[in-house]
């Protein structure tokens, strides 16, 4: 029995040193990660409930098997040395580059890259019906264009591509990675959202064609992407990816106009917001969401750094990225959110379709049928449209889906319901396409007509606001995140 009870002391005081030198371990890898700064010191081992998961601890990854990149050290070749001379970087002050009056930097800057990988063709990402005027106009996000069309073209087999009636284009319209498109019905005039570079909706008079500012200009949070109006209120509504939110004004605000109100919250679920879309007979708002959000601290919010300055002092500007709390990042299944189209503040949806049987991946573009109340969600990943109730709630499998080779669908992103013709529109960024259908279109159905704007069968390289690029050495592979 003595011996027993001198081992479990003994024991017991090893855990209590074992326990205190992981405690003092974890407090100083808090402080490092912190980099001493008390708020992000405070979110790293100081945290508060949120009920959701937060980052505790970082451990390294085990060593991995299979195929991977070779990497190159500096010391075994002096090619490395050369490349960083080459482009402009001295060697008497590590990771300094040349001043900008170095000749050498402005001969760098001057010369002519040795090839380019960029689509020449455009690739279709909004699109948008103007029944009134018979004219369909489409978002490139490839050569940061508006196109219109004549609704009724028709692009033949044999020919290379179909060209727009009128495109707007250049440096003057302020039209870069435009992604969200509408139409005013009664003036027909274009609104297109640019999505993670100008930070602009940018408003052009129906007649509008080639290099010419727009009409009017609104400035918008950072990462605006789709957009729907309410006409019976003249209220705008525009999805806010990174920071995942809806901010709404007032359809003819301009320049530094703030929002009506605002919709964001983790109890919204929204996450990395996308297509809008408006019920307007039943008063309900539809949002497609990727999935992935985070937390946000009012109390850290910032918006007076560079990019974020457009929001300060304004009321109803989302929390930025400034104001995210450290380990609150999460990723969920996609789904499809539901609001009162009045919903503001920290608000849960109505209703939430989400879970395996809606088959949900990347919904990118959403359209509801102002007649059957129908709801199309454009499936990014999937190469396919889908078709709920516009009551569907909870894991529920879509009435229809519009899928397969002879559908022409490949990475739609764009989806427009034209009731008076009775037509479906989908554009596909994935081949060139927009492709028309019956609105009761299902399965493997050929569109009635198709305008493309590159060669039949040839996929688009989908090359959309890329970021930095990688090179697989060993591969000899080029890696475009977009």
């Amino acid at each position: 029995m003595t011996t027993r009870k001198i081992a479990t002391g003994a024991k017991w005081r090893q855990n209590l040193v074992l326990a205190a030198i992981l405690t003092l371990l974890g407090v100083g890898a808090g402080f490092l990660l912190s980099g001493g700064n008390d708020i992000e010191a405070r979110s790293a081992f100081g945290l508060k409930p949120t009920g959701f998961p937060q980052l505790v601890s970082i451990e390294p990854l085990p060593a991995m098997d299979g195929e991977m990149c070779q990497w190159m050290p500096a010391s075994a070749s002096g090619s490395l040395r050369a490349a960083l001379l080459q482009t402009g970087f001295q060697t008497g002050t590590p990771g300094r580059a040349a001043s900008a009056a170095d000749p050498s930097r402005e001969e760098v800057r001057r010369r002519p890259p040795l090839r380019t990988i960029k689509d020449p063709y455009s690739s279709f990402s909004a699109i948008a019906v103007d029944p009134v005027r018979d004219e369909v106009v489409m978002t490139d996000e490839s050569l940061f264009q508006i196109l219109v069309y004549d609704r009724l073209t028709n692009t033949p087999p044999t020919a290379q591509f179909s060209e727009p009636k009128r495109s707007i284009g250049g440096l003057d319209t302020k039209v870069d990675y435009v992604c969200g498109l509408y139409i005013d019905p009664a003036s027909g005039d274009i609104y297109a959202i640019n999505n993670d570079t100008v930070d602009t909706l940018v408003i052009f008079n129906r007649q509008a064609k080639g290099n010419i500012p727009p009409t009017r200009e609104l400035y918008t949070p950072h990462g605006t992407y789709g957009i729907v109006v309410d006409e019976g209120a003249e209220e705008l509504f525009l999805t806010i990816e990174h920071d995942s939110a809806v901010v709404v004004f007032n359809k003819w605000a301009e320049k530094d106009a703030e929002p009506l109100r605002l919709l964001q919250g983790d109890r919204t679920r929204l996450a990395d917001p996308h297509g809008i879309a408006l019920d307007a007979e039943r008063g309900v708002m539809y949002v497609a969401n990727f999935g992935s959000s985070q937390l946000h601290d009012p109390n850290l919010d910032n918006k007076s750094r560079p990019m974020y300055s457009r929001g300060e002092g304004k009321a109803n500007w989302p929390l930025t990225r400034n104001s995210v709390i450290p380990g609150s990042g999460r990723f969920t299944d996609p789904s499809i959110t539901v609001y009162a189209k009045d919903a503001r503040g920290n608000t849960a949806p109505l209703r939430v379709i989400q879970g395996p049987k809606a088959r949900l991946n990347w919904p990118t573009g959403l359209a509801i049928d102002p007649v059957t109340h129908d709801l199309f969600v454009t499936n990014d990943m999937n190469d396919e449209v889908l078709v709920f109730d516009g009551d569907a709630d909870g894991d529920v499998a879509p009435k229809r889906i519009l899928s397969g080779p002879k559908t022409m669908i490949k990475n739609p992103t764009g989806v427009w319901v034209d009731p008076e013709n009775e037509e479906l529109w989908v554009a596909s960024f994935g081949n060139y396409t927009a492709t028309v259908f019956p609105l009761d279109a299902s399965g493997d159905t050929a569109p009635l007509r198709v305008i493309r704007s590159g060669p039949l069968g040839k996929s688009a390289l989908m090359i959309g606001n890329p970021h930095p690029v990688a090179y697989d050495s060993k591969r000899e592979q080029i890696l475009v995140p977009n």
